[in-house]
């Protein structure tokens, strides 16, 4: 069976969306944060400050999950991707792909030195981050309450 049609659904889905939650697990316990992404077929990439909770926890315990939805107000509305998966950080070309989809999203960060000055100053101390996932859903309550389809991410 092809997954074609969902697998464009869940691109879409994610491209048309800006923040995810992350969640992670720490020694303090878990945690989750609001993360600006961009993505493609190997992953979910954001920048975070290397000394935020999120990214220390990432450290010693690098298995997280990742909610993408929409604000609404009724459940019939509800949806969104759910993923889970490894996250680490990125140096050299991976870092750089990175940054390209990023800009492409964010176009502010294509030129740091037009950013505003603290924009500016916060990307010159982030690292930058990829999400793998091994588990991918589409939720969509508009077609029965609970509605989900599993992807088998691409890798």
């Amino acid at each position: 069976m092809s997954d074609g049609g969902l697998r464009d659904r869940v691109r879409r889905y994610l491209s048309e969306h800006h923040v995810a939650t992350l969640a992670t697990q720490g020694p303090q316990g878990p945690w989750a944060a609001a993360v600006f992404y961009a993505g493609d077929e190997a992953g979910l990439y954001f920048l975070s400050s290397p000394r935020s909770r999120h990214a220390v926890n990432l450290i010693q315990h690098p298995r997280v999950a990742v909610a993408v939805q929409d604000n609404c107000t009724e459940w019939a509305q509800i949806q969104g991707v759910q993923l889970e998966g490894l996250c680490a950080e990125l140096d050299g070309a991976d870092r750089e792909r990175a940054q390209r989809l990023y800009a492409q999203k964010f176009p502010l960060i294509a030129r740091p030195a037009r950013a505003p000055l603290a924009i500016a100053e916060a990307l010159a101390r982030v690292r930058w981050y990829r999400l793998v996932p091994d588990r991918l859903y589409l939720i969509d309550n508009s077609r029965g309450f609970g509605h989900r389809e599993e992807l088998i991410p691409l890798g």
